[in-house]
């Protein structure tokens, strides 16, 4: 008889490439990942794996056990949720995904609410791109991810998933302070179009998007520099290399040198919390994000009242 253990052992393997991997994702060690694997041999007196380089390839027989393994895995996630929800226990691990200034300055406080409600509740948060956040969701690596995606970029959600809005997150330019531009209160879209341009990496959601919305315009924009983080796009900016915008989520304090600026058309981006359907019915889904709603609201109502900035003010989130 096939074991849950030895298929999630195997499935682990499929996705990560390693036993090493699969022994992290699965928080036990790689010795044990491989007498996981050797017993479930034993059971179908098949091959598994066999070893390629560093790594390890799947046998034909695992790839055909791998499918059955994938939906079994999810069967068994889908009926914890309803015996969960049947309970009404809001206990157990429960791990998050989000987009790096989400991370900063939404989960933080969402889960320090949650643990005061529900100390049984086990919580882990996951730094990533929204995109990668989605396919760890679908794939049950993680129970909510908490994405981002600009108002004319929409994200495309697999089937089977369900969301629920958080906030509108608006974001502004951010110039150095030797820059002509940085003495206005306002700018226009327009103004930026010849500026030199510091963003994320290609094939990033941000990035994506700023392409797209001067494209739109009629503007291939200046790219310069990439950085994969704010803090060092800012950094950039404070040495006069460029300019770059910094949503309002999340951020830190600017540094010297850097004036941050409201631009109009206003540009914002939305965020929202997605979980899968099988889980929906599990309490403790819906306690996080009950807690995420909570959380974002004052943090959307206070950005409404900040609809431009003086030229020589830094910005904080908070």
């Amino acid at each position: 008889m096939l074991e849950i253990p030895l298929l999630h052992a195997l499935y682990a393997v499929h996705k990560h490439g390693s036993l090493s991997s699969a022994a992290e994702t699965l928080h036990i060690t790689t010795s044990a990942v491989s007498q996981r694997i050797t017993k479930l041999e034993r059971e179908t007196g098949q091959r598994m794996i066999e070893r390629l380089g560093r790594g390890v390839r799947l046998t034909d027989a695992a790839v055909i056990l791998v499918d059955y393994a994938e939906r079994i895995l999810s069967l068994v996630n889908e009926a914890e949720s309803a015996l969960d929800g049947h309970r009404g226990a809001i206990a157990g691990q429960l791990s998050i995904a989000g987009f790096s200034t989400a991370v900063r300055g939404l989960l933080p406080p969402a889960i320090i609410a949650l643990k005061e409600k529900h100390p049984k509740l086990g919580l882990k948060i996951c730094e990533d791109e929204p995109n990668m956040s989605i396919r760890q969701l679908v794939r049950g690596d993680v129970d909510i991810a908490v994405v981002q995606d600009w108002f004319n970029a929409p994200l495309d959600l697999p089937e089977g998933l369900m969301k629920a809005s958080l906030l509108d997150d608006v974001a502004d330019v951010a110039l150095p302070a030797q820059n002509p531009l940085a003495q206005r209160h306002m700018l226009e879209l327009d103004d930026l179009a010849d500026e030199n341009w510091i963003t994320w990496t290609p094939g990033s959601v941000c990035h994506s998007w700023l392409m797209q919305t001067f494209r739109a315009c009629g503007v291939e924009p200046h790219v310069v520099h990439t950085a994969a983080d704010y803090s060092t796009q800012l950094a950039l900016v404070s040495s006069g290399l460029g300019i770059c915008l910094i949503p309002r989520l999340g951020r830190e304090p600017v540094p010297p040198g850097v004036r941050v600026i409201g631009v109009r058309p206003l540009l914002s981006r939305h965020v929202y919390a997605v979980w899968r359907r099988e889980s929906a019915r599990r309490p403790a889904i819906r306690a996080a994000t009950d807690a995420l709603v909570e959380t974002a609201l004052p943090t959307e109502l206070s950005y409404n009242t900040k609809t431009s900035f003086p030229a020589d003010a830094p910005v904080s989130s908070s």
